[in-house]
């Protein structure tokens, strides 16, 4: 069922419990406000960034590029209780300007959150974070985006359309 209605691109979320960084491979997310922008997501409390993110409520969540498929997997392969994904993977980080989670300079975008709501928590695992800070990098706007469809398969961003709207 998951595989007909994936919401959107894999991003990878980023957080830091007591100056340890972690990063996390997440499907589960969506826009629920334009401005300010607000995404929920759904982070299982059986992860091991769920403790971070409760406590600190802050994370970054990068995307990205199609290019970087295979440490998205391998991210999402590993835990961070046992294993220190930046070194072991070779991930690159910056420093973020509103949040202690590092920026993933190898992502086209990221976003520094902070999460606004925590009700949902208990019950779904759903924090609602709000966007504090976008960084994006010029020169990759257009790069393609993976969409996981479940069990090691993905698809890649294709052709781009273009129709009217009155909303545009």
């Amino acid at each position: 069922m998951y595989q007909l209605i994936e919401p959107g691109p894999v991003v990878l979320v980023a957080t830091s419990l007591r100056g340890t960084p972690n990063v996390m491979a997440m499907s589960w997310h969506m826009m629920v406000e334009f401005t300010p922008p607000q995404i929920a997501c759904i982070v299982s409390n059986r992860n091991h960034s769920f403790t971070a993110l409760r406590r600190t409520k802050e994370c970054v969540i990068a995307i990205p590029p199609a290019e970087y498929a295979k440490t998205v997997v391998a991210i999402g392969n590993c835990s961070g209780a046992d294993t220190d994904k930046f070194a072991t993977l070779g991930i690159a980080t910056k420093p973020a300007r509103q949040v202690a989670a590092p920026l993933l300079p190898d992502c086209f975008a990221n976003l520094e959150c902070r999460v606004i709501d925590t009700r949902m928590v208990n019950a779904y695992c759903m924090f609602v974070l709000e966007v504090v800070q976008a960084w994006i990098d010029p020169d990759r706007r257009d790069a393609k985006t993976i969409h996981h469809q479940g069990w090691g398969k993905f698809a890649v961003d294709g052709r781009t359309i273009r129709l009217p709207s009155d909303k545009a």
